[in-house]
């Protein structure tokens, strides 16, 4: 394998990585609805600030979101909105992994 062939499957697993975390993954979905603040996530998942800010953070350092401060208030959104299309996909994995296992008991 090339070096750059290597570089490139690294930078996909870190993506994969960042959003391979129930809270992470479910943050990016919320954010894929339009921007918002930190303390809006934060309360909806019954969570406290600073930890919700480091999942947002390990998703911004792998580049799935992007911040910006508003005075006290950060906002988060989706850097590529197309990053959660792959879901249907994963959503199919499931649903044959499931009718699979289905069928064993058949």
């Amino acid at each position: 394998m090339e070096q750059r062939d290597r570089t490139l499957l690294e930078a996909k697993a870190s993506v994969l990585k960042a959003l391979g975390h129930p809270t992470r993954l479910w943050l990016a979905e919320q954010l894929a609805d339009g921007e918002k603040c930190v303390c809006q996530l934060a309360e909806s998942i019954d969570a406290d600030i600073s930890t919700v800010s480091k999942h947002l953070a390990i998703l911004r350092i792998a580049g799935v979101v992007s911040v910006e401060k508003r005075g006290k208030q950060v906002y988060y959104r989706i850097k590529v909105p197309c990053i959660l299309q792959y879901m249907p996909c994963i959503e199919a994995v499931i649903r044959a992994q499931a009718q699979e296992q289905i069928a064993c008991l058949n």
